[in-house]
């Protein structure tokens, strides 16, 4: 294995990490033991493999899955904030507002679904 695939495989255990715990408080030092390098390397290496460093990678993940949470579920606002691992109701609105370009209740709003009845929903999608 060359040093540049060991590197790689590194940095994808600790991004897989951060994707399976994205819930959880993550500090960089945890990760950079998941990766098996020190803290300051670890934010270099990852930015530099990933495009983006820890940090943004992990708020735009738990973004990502508030977004799912506020489509497919009743959940409230702050009960997603606190699902997907935001400590601060403030921050989840401010960071959710610079990667989504719209609040959490609008983005609600704009995707929410109209419940159908099971019955219509296999009438309509039934092959002709």
């Amino acid at each position: 294995m060359t040093p540049a695939e060991d590197t790689n495989r590194r940095m994808l255990r600790a991004r897989d990490a951060m994707d399976r715990s994205f819930a959880e408080p993550l500090d960089i030092a945890r990760l950079a033991a998941v990766a098996h390098v020190s803290p300051a390397h670890f934010i270099r290496v990852f930015k530099a493999t990933f495009g983006e460093t820890p940090h943004r990678y992990l708020q735009r993940r738990r973004i990502e899955r508030a977004s799912a949470l506020l489509r497919d579920t009743d959940l409230s606002v702050g009960d997603v904030c606190l699902a997907v691992g935001f400590t601060s109701f403030s921050t989840f609105t401010r960071t959710f507002g610079r990667v989504m370009g719209e609040s959490p209740s609008a983005h609600r709003r704009r995707t929410a679904t109209p419940a159908v009845p099971t019955c219509f929903a296999m009438a309509w999608t039934r092959p002709a």
